[in-house]
């Protein structure tokens, strides 16, 4: 069983990207199973920082191969600016980055509707990009996928058919629908750029599976934005739990070694939704300030909350997580306590588990532990850290009943505290 999945266990942003990162020095391959430019994870190594939203978080170590799976939907031309972007770093990625042929593709007419939506009454907080219309069209059997471009016909059959249906709904909103022509004409440059990086990228990776290499599956977003189990409405369009790996990857449960869950030590949220330990006014502006909490892909101010226990146990739950990461320790250092959700009032009582179809009448029940006062971004080894920094990793791992696996002190790959070994 030689994959592990990386996702987030909050609402995303929890800094999955370094962990992947961190990790995929011993794995063979790194997939992206689900998402498209909406999701941004940044990289930091030796100060020099790197954000990207489709490619692999697993492309700076040059030994690894990259998959981006079926579960994803692509805007070509931010994947084309990517690995520009790459190559003017001197990253190679030929012969090293694959992507699946049947993957969906964000076309105009996508990012135009998410837009009209999010100018309206009934917005969610999306990042506008068109990955929910995109996923929309996917799952009316009329998507285009990145196969479709290898026959302009066909291409061109499947637009004008989305295109078709899609024309109601924009001009009810007063708005045009873009051309098909120079659609169609971006898409084949794409094509000529690309085409060498396409495949069938299941294959690829059973490849690695039946030669028992390290495999690593990146999520995306976090398990409280997933579309089945997250707080719908205020959800993303596609799974972003442990079992999106599977389907969106293309790699069966029974190759999976281990789940682990990724998340911040305290809490945030982009766009609306419940969000129930938020802190608001000084606190919250300090976590945002202190943790640089401003969007990767969007630069919007990030909310910002105490820990949400109840939120953990709930991932652990429906992702089967093995183990937890947690990063941005440092960002609590120089608090005089700090505060952790470890149960919620409802309308039907006291729970210890997340209410998360009643989270928008929950009250949170908090425990109050000390802060350290002491600059931890130094820390590489567990006894390094002050007590109290110690005794809340302590706290957090008893409460959820989940191993901590590494606690990360900086952005920096190096600035990283390990206590357990992934591969073991």
């Amino acid at each position: 069983m030689p994959a592990i999945i990386v996702i987030g266990a909050q609402w995303g942003d929890e800094g999955k990207g370094k962990i992947v990162d961190l990790y995929a020095e011993r794995a063979g391959a790194v997939v992206r199973y689900a998402g498209g430019p909406n999701a941004g994870h940044t990289l930091v190594v030796h100060g020099d920082k790197l954000v990207v939203r489709l490619l692999p978080s697993g492309v700076l170590r040059t030994e690894t191969e990259c998959l981006l799976g079926q579960g994803m939907v692509l805007d070509l031309a931010t994947l084309r600016e990517e690995i520009g972007a790459l190559g003017q770093r001197g990253i190679p990625l030929a012969g090293r980055l694959f992507v699946s042929e049947r993957a969906h593709l964000i076309l105009p007419h996508h990012v135009l509707v998410d837009g009209l939506r999010e100018a309206g009454a009934g917005k969610l907080g999306t990042t506008k990009r068109g990955v929910g219309p995109c996923y929309e069209d996917k799952a009316a059997r009329r998507g285009m996928r990145l196969g479709d471009l290898r026959d302009p016909a066909r291409a061109r059959r499947v637009l004008e058919t989305a295109l078709a249906a899609w024309q109601p709904v924009v001009e009810a909103e007063g708005a045009r629908l873009p051309a098909p022509e120079p659609v169609l004409a971006a898409l084949a440059e794409s094509w000529a750029e690309l085409a060498p990086h396409v495949c069938d990228t299941s294959v690829r990776l059973d490849a690695f599976v039946q030669k028992d290499a390290l495999v690593l599956c990146e999520g995306a977003q976090g398990t409280l934005l997933d579309l089945d189990h997250g707080t719908y409405p205020f959800v993303t369009s596609s799974s972003a739990v442990s079992g999106g790996a599977c389907t969106g990857a293309g790699i069966g449960p029974t190759r999976i070694r281990r789940v682990l869950g990724v998340t911040k030590a305290y809490t945030t949220r982009v766009g609306d939704g419940p969000f129930p330990t938020e802190l608001l006014g000084t606190a919250g502006d300090h976590l945002r300030q202190r943790g640089v909490e401003f969007g990767s892909v969007t630069g919007r101010p990030r909310r910002t909350g105490w820990l949400d226990l109840p939120g953990l146990r709930y991932a652990r739950r429906v992702n089967g997580l093995d183990g937890l990461c947690v990063t941005k320790l440092d960002v609590l250092d120089d608090l005089e306590h700090v505060e952790v959700c470890v149960a919620y009032d409802t309308p039907s009582g006291r729970t210890a588990d997340l209410p998360v179809d009643e989270l928008a009448l929950a009250k949170p029940v908090f425990a109050r532990l000390p802060g350290w006062r002491t600059a931890t971004s130094a820390c590489r080894e567990l006894s390094a850290l002050p007590a109290a920094a110690r005794a809340y990793l302590d706290f957090v791992a008893r409460e959820t009943e989940l191993p901590i696996y590494c606690a990360s002190v900086g952005p920096n790959r190096d600035e990283t505290i390990t206590l357990r070994d992934p591969y073991g």
